[in-house]
């Protein structure tokens, strides 16, 4: 799809520049060395004008909006799919998985601690329980629909992950979904990145980063998180992991 993007933006570019060069050349001064104080006689500039405004009005209903509407807005079953929800705070993304049971615990602004409980989850409550978090470590496995519950503690953020070609704005008291189909594992693009030389060095380091795309204070630019991407298998087993530290009184640690 982005291919094709790029396919019609070349289109345009060459057809507004031809344009643009036959407009230079029509109306230079040395063709026409009186102005023309009473504009342009006839009536095909006002034909070609509302020629453009019905393609773009067509290009905008009959194909933006109902392409848009069936990528984004309809979203895939929440059974279907490994929901998330993510945190934003100055400088920090908090993600937050429902645990085995698939339902969200409650969280309470009164538990909020910075260090060890930067969303107040409530872990007296049973949904609460099994519940997964994380600082800036988001996981998910390939091939599978993720949709993330988007908000913010603090001021507006903006959850950006360029490599899967989504961003969305972090509101204040406001929840908001996207999603997205990750298609390659972390490990997929290494040795895809292996094959190319001007990564071949740096390829082992590859992480899909979780950017802020939104000023939001003096330290913007640390705001950094990262998606791995796994297998089935090994994204079941990341669970695991990190069920088997819950009850034991320790929480991770806000900065790691």
């Amino acid at each position: 799809m982005v291919d094709w993007v790029h396919v019609l933006m070349l289109i345009l570019f060459i057809g507004w520049g031809a344009y643009f060069i036959y407009a230079v050349a029509r109306f230079r001064q040395g063709k026409n060395p009186k102005a023309n104080y009473k504009g342009a006689k006839g009536s095909a500039s006002k034909y070609a004008e509302i020629g453009v405004a019905v393609a773009e009005v067509i290009l905008l209903v009959g194909f933006s909006i109902p392409l848009w509407a069936d990528r984004v807005d309809e979203f895939p079953a929440e059974s279907d799919s490994v929901v998330v929800r993510v945190v934003a705070q100055q400088f920090a993304w908090n993600i937050w998985y429902p645990g085995a049971d698939g339902v969200f615990g409650n969280a309470d602004p009164s538990l909020v601690d910075e260090e060890t409980n930067p969303i107040g989850l409530d872990r007296s409550d049973e949904a609460a329980k099994d519940d997964i978090t994380t600082i800036n470590q988001l996981h998910l496995p390939v091939d599978k629909p993720a949709i993330i519950h988007l908000t913010s503690k603090d001021v507006i953020h903006s959850f950006n992950l360029p490599n899967m070609r989504i961003k969305q704005d972090a509101v204040p008291g406001l929840s908001i979904p996207m999603w997205f189909v990750p298609t390659k594992t972390t490990a997929e693009m290494r040795e895809e990145l292996k094959s190319k030389p001007r990564y071949a060095d740096t390829a082992d380091e590859f992480v899909y980063e979780i950017a802020c795309a939104q000023l939001c204070g003096n330290s913007h630019y640390s705001m950094r998180g990262f998606l791995t991407v796994h297998t089935p298998e090994e994204y079941q087993a990341w669970l695991d992991e990190e069920a088997s530290y819950l009850g034991g009184g320790e929480e991770e640690d806000f900065w790691n």
